[in-house]
């Protein structure tokens, strides 16, 4: 049923006067019939609508039109997007047709205004922080935000207008996105109102008992305010008439809003009889702009004097402003035992600032307000929480490289751009990732190499049959997932690498050959692999031939026995039982005349090893492991300087060997391994090195001081044992 006469009349003029107020930030004729132009289209669309209070629709519209321009700052064209919002879905009406209508910047308007509509806010507690760069990410203009916080303020100003739960859920938004926002921009007032609303709906007996505490005492906290200001006044009135300071002065004082009182009692854990710093007070000067920060240093300096100060709680926002532009120098000080004062000392110009945010801030740099270009600094604004000033900020367009998406429980995500599916599924968590299989996004069923776009709602479908392959990191974007491909993919290899050595020492236990690290070390050379673990994985997976690894060390077998019958045939293999000699053999350890010996350090052979002598040019002896890596080229040039040697169980003496060990990094693992060395087997550590890897591996090298062999094998032995370590070799160094 159409709107009655009466109701369009008290329309018209409710419209009419909000033309009036808002004239001096839209005075272009132009942009009036744009707004015009608005105003009867929606006339016309929402003809016969009614709020749940039972007032048109159309005073809706106007009174938030009213807002965002007198209170926000806002333009004509929040003008059109407040009368136009929400249109699409309430009265299905075309985006195009808007667009074409109205223009393009207020189609992006209502575009980013309907995205950020629908977002889900349920979580918002646990997200804020990503919320408020989702809200970002989303607009392209900088009016969509603040004509939503207008829409918020108009909330709770008409209660009456929004159901009961719709009412919480927006309150649950003003807590937790619309506070912050409105307080990184400056926008004091509306923060100050929200805040007071949100209280009288969060704990409206607690607000009521301080808002009654507060009425009861106000004789009183008059009478002390009065007290303290007129030493100031005497002050600034003496320097006046002296000439002195040349400006006037206006001096308010207040009591600290309830929901600030409330914060106090919180924090201070007392009674509202124990907050002493209830009151503040402002000191507005009006002078000359080149005069500001000098005056304004000068009454902080008469007020300090006065009064004692509390240093710690001192701001001076004056000489770096806030982001926003506000300009104020703070000082609390102490009246007497149980009162304190803050007070703000601004000038005119700062205290308008202070009152409408970046809008007058902007005004005030000499841009126009119908321009709205302070809506770029509102962007850098609210994407720097540690901006301290806009001029000290060279980020002038704003570019996302980021997306967020929502769980299913309405959790907010936040990943790079260009992430997958894959990506997603291990921001969740390492299981999700291993075995996702795909998702799906709002209802449709996609791959997990699907690539995700901002504000998306994804669903994780996974399958206990999945597991990682190497074609995922070719699918991920972010270092996480790749981390933790790479991970289960050596893991997996690692434990490949146990079978392939399982398999490899019983084929060389049924070949009748011997399994001993030589063994080993030889087939690592012999099939150019890294390390033993490679080469455990390679004969897993069958990239190395056992038939290979047979006939390899059977050739080596042949070869030693062929030297053994002819010893002055070439040596090819440095690792033999017995080294033959030219002469007799040295019992090391034996006292022995006109002889002396030394353990080489190419390989620091330790009591115990299978070792050989080399006769030097000095005609010192010099002993050197079997397997040592110069052993060959000695024997192939000077095989008639080698000697064979033995042990001869030198008591109390300490040799220097070299291990490796290779393993999980995990938390406190080196503090087991040096507990193992020192304490367990009280081996000394000459160096120690560890190196881990983004992967999640480590590295590490000890140098150790050692009885014997059979002390540095039990040694190893009880470092394999624990948790998380994979290899443990000894090393030439």
């Amino acid at each position: 049923m159409p709107y009655t006469k009466e109701e369009r009349e008290s329309i018209q003029r409710a419209y009419e006067s909000m033309l009036v107020d808002i004239r001096p930030n839209v005075f272009d004729p132009q942009k009036l019939k744009v707004v015009e132009d608005a105003y009867q289209f929606c006339l016309e669309k929402y003809d016969g609508k009614y709020m749940i209070s039972g007032k048109p629709y159309l005073f809706h519209l106007i009174d938030l039109a009213r807002i965002a321009v007198l209170e926000v700052g806002l333009g004509y064209m929040s003008v059109v997007a407040a009368f136009l919002h929400g249109i699409t879905y309430k009265e299905n009406v075309d985006m195009a047709y808007l667009e074409e209508r109205f223009g393009k910047r207020i189609a992006t308007v209502l575009r980013g205004f309907d995205k950020i509509s629908a977002l889900h806010t349920e979580r918002v507690a646990y997200n804020s922080d990503n919320f408020r760069d989702l809200f970002l990410s989303l607009v392209e203009d900088m009016r969509t935000v603040l004509l939503k916080v207008a829409h918020r303020v108009y909330d709770v100003r008409n209660q009456q207008d929004v159901d009961a739960d719709r009412l919480g859920k927006y309150f649950h938004e003003i807590k937790y996105i619309y506070i912050p926002i409105v307080h990184r921009l400056g926008l004091y007032k509306i923060k100050a109102e929200l805040e007071e609303k949100l209280m009288l709906f969060e704990n409206p007996e607690v607000f009521q008992e301080i808002k009654s505490k507060i009425e009861a005492t106000e004789e009183s906290r008059r009478h002390i305010a009065e007290r303290f200001l007129a030493p100031i006044r005497n002050r600034l009135d003496s320097e006046i008439k002296n000439g002195k300071y040349k400006f006037t002065y206006l001096i308010k004082w207040r009591v600290k809003s309830i929901p600030s009182i409330y914060a106090k009692m919180k924090a201070q854990n007392v009674p509202f009889e124990k907050v002493y710093d209830l009151l503040a007070a402002r000191v507005i000067i009006d002078c000359a702009p080149k005069d500001e920060i000098g005056y304004c240093w000068c009454v902080y300096a008469d007020i300090t004097n006065l009064y004692e100060p509390v240093p710690e709680r001192m701001r001076d926002w004056i000489t770096v402003p806030k982001a926003s532009g506000y300009e104020s120098l703070h000082a609390t000080v102490k009246f007497d035992e149980k009162v304190f004062f803050e007070v703000q000392i601004r000038t005119t110009r700062m205290d308008e600032i202070a009152e409408m945010g970046q809008a007058a801030h902007y005004l005030y740099k000499g841009d126009k307000q119908s321009s709205e270009d302070w809506l770029v600094g509102v962007r850098q604004v609210l994407e720097n929480p540690e901006l301290v000033s806009l001029e000290n900020s060279y980020k002038k367009n704003y570019k996302s490289d980021k997306i967020f998406i929502f769980t299913p429980e309405g959790d907010l995500k936040q990943l790079p751009q260009g992430s997958t599916v894959l990506d997603f599924a291990y921001e969740i968590h390492t299981k999700v990732g291993e075995t996702c299989n795909g998702a799906k996004i709002n209802g449709k069923v996609v791959p997990i190499r699907h690539v995700l776009t901002n504000g998306d709602k994804v669903e994780v479908i996974t399958n206990k049959k999945q597991s990682p392959n190497a074609d995922w990191l070719n699918w991920v974007n972010t270092e996480k997932a790749r981390n933790k491909i790479r991970r289960f993919l050596k893991e997996e290899e690692l434990k490949e690498s146990e079978l392939g050595k399982g398999l490899l020492f019983r084929r060389l236990k049924n070949w009748k050959l011997p399994v001993t690290e030589d063994v080993v070390e030889q087939l690592v050379k012999e099939f150019k692999v890294e390390n033993s673990l490679q080469l455990y994985h390679r004969i897993a997976t069958e990239k190395i031939d056992l038939a290979n690894v047979k006939h390899f060390l059977e050739a080596q077998q042949s070869t030693k026995a062929e030297r053994e019958e002819h010893p002055l045939v070439e040596q090819s293999e440095a690792k033999k039982e017995d080294i033959q000699d030219n002469g007799e053999s040295l019992s090391i350890g034996e006292d022995i005349k006109n002889v002396k010996y030394k353990l080489a350090k190419c390989c620091n052979p330790i009591p115990g090893d299978k070792v050989f002598g080399f006769v030097t040019n000095e005609g010192n002896i010099t002993i050197h492991r079997v397997n040592c890596p110069n052993a060959k080229s000695l024997q192939d040039r000077y095989g008639y300087r080698i000697i064979k040697v033995r042990w001869n169980g030198i008591e109390n003496g300490v040799s220097q060997a070299t291990i490796r060990i290779y393993g999980n990094n995990m938390h406190g693992l080196l503090g087991k391994i040096t507990k193992v060395v020192s304490e367990d087997m009280q081996v000394d550590m000459k160096n120690v090195s560890f190196n881990a890897d983004k992967e999640g591996y480590f590295e590490g090298k000890m140098v150790l001081q050692i009885a014997d062999i059979e002390s540095l094998e039990l040694l190893m032995d009880r470092i394999r044992a624990i948790e998380g370590i994979l290899e443990v070799i000894r090393i030439d160094e």
